[in-house]
């Protein structure tokens, strides 16, 4: 017979809760444990989790950022699974259950190169995360395209082999030196080219949800991606801005900032990423 550890009472409770921007839509089947309430619980980080998003491969995967989730929100059951318009909304209540809602960043202005220290609320932050409005579409003549937010899984893959292309493409030789010039450099910078965009038409091809046209309904990632590769540039165009939109509505926004030395009003962009996001002072 099984018994209850009697350390039971120490082990750690919900430090938050919080609302999801998506309100559980995008969720595949057995992805998210709905909430009647609507609202889900967020339990402080251990440090078994402080440890495994510091292991730099599993960081660079996602895998890092997937095992802590699945730790402190419980009610996801499927990390990778989690839409876009979720992605800050849960890191930063994560940060705030293990650390308390400040988040110290530093600085530096563009204009005179002053370094600073600041800090934000991370609860405001959450206050201001809402989804983007996924039910707008596109027309283009007798045809409509609807859209998704892409899920944790898309965009830990598609930044991965962004990264991956770009840093070959830092790799190869400046065609602007005569002497480095050859056919064969000439065909690998125009293959690592080639390959970054084919990576940023399969990740807008996994941001539309389906096409719809008069004869038929289309859902198939692969069709998709094979229209967007042959539509004209105008439509492709139209399809990547709106897409773009909606992704930076359901984002942290920059900040505004005045610099102490020189008074230059600038902006900030804070990204809610793991390798650094739960660092701290020691």
């Amino acid at each position: 017979m099984s018994q209850t550890n009697p350390l039971k009472q120490y082990f750690r409770q919900p430090a938050v809760y919080i609302r999801l921007p998506s309100n559980g839509r995008f969720y595949p089947p057995g992805a998210l444990n709905p909430s009647v309430t609507g609202e889900y619980p967020v339990y402080p980080m251990t440090a078994i989790d402080e440890i495994t998003y510091r292991t730099p491969d599993s960081l660079f995967n996602g895998q890092s950022t997937v095992n802590v989730i699945k730790s402190c929100m419980p009610d996801i059951i499927d990390a990778w699974a989690i839409p876009a318009t979720d992605m800050d909304a849960i890191l930063a209540a994560i940060r705030m259950a293990s650390y308390g809602h400040e988040m110290e960043f530093g600085s530096t202005c563009p204009s005179c190169r002053a370094q600073s220290d600041r800090a934000i609320d991370l609860r405001s932050v959450l206050e201001s995360l809402t989804a983007g409005d996924y039910d707008s579409s596109v027309q283009s003549g007798d045809m409509e395209i609807f859209f998704r937010p892409m899920s944790y899984k898309n965009l830990s893959d598609n930044n991965r082999m962004q990264y991956e292309n770009q840093k070959l493409l830092q790799m190869m030789p400046d065609l602007s030196d005569s002497e480095q010039i050859n056919e064969a450099k000439i065909t690998a910078v125009s293959d690592a080219l080639k390959k970054i965009t084919e990576v940023t038409v399969h990740a807008l091809a996994q941001s539309i949800a389906a096409v719809k046209t008069p004869t038929a309904m289309v859902h198939e990632p692969e069709y998709i991606e094979e229209m967007l590769k042959n539509c004209d540039r105008r439509l492709f165009a139209q399809i990547r801005d709106h897409a773009i939109d909606l992704k930076s509505q359901s984002e942290m926004q920059p900040m505004q900032l005045t610099c102490d030395e020189c008074n230059h009003v600038y902006q900030q962009q804070l990204t809610l990423d793991m390798s650094s996001f739960f660092d701290r002072a020691s």
